[in-house]
């Protein structure tokens, strides 16, 4: 079983950067399992903002390429998020999740963070 946990998020104004981050543990395989970032603002449907699979590949939801980076250090199991110039539409609950599998292109993630919140003011 894998356990992921955020670590991150806050409040800042419009403009301003935060970096998220998600440490794996348990039975991670070889290559571990991929892992990904989601955010689900009040109202509005869970969306995937990218993933790293076991060898590394990396991708950014296209909307976000310039202010999103997804990036992991794979000695430490940790996926970041950094965010750059923030806006209020980026505020929503954001999530870390891992697949069973060291792919990303199918199966279902399994294991969820508890979540946390990013506020951006205007």
């Amino acid at each position: 079983q894998v356990h992921v946990v955020e670590v991150g998020g806050g409040s800042v104004e419009a403009g301003g950067s935060l970096n998220l981050s998600c440490t794996a543990s348990g039975d991670l395989g070889s290559p571990p399992v991929c892992m990904g970032w989601f955010r689900q603002a009040p109202g509005k449907e869970r969306e995937g903002l990218g993933a790293v699979d076991g060898i590394g590949r990396g991708n950014v939801r296209e909307s976000l390429k310039g202010r999103f980076t997804i990036a992991k250090d794979k000695v430490k199991n940790t996926l970041y998020l950094q965010m750059n110039n923030l806006k209020p539409e980026d505020t929503a609950m954001y999530y870390c999740a891992a697949k069973g599998k060291w792919w990303c292109d199918t199966g279902d993630y399994i294991s969820w963070g508890q979540g946390t919140q990013v506020s951006v003011s205007s």
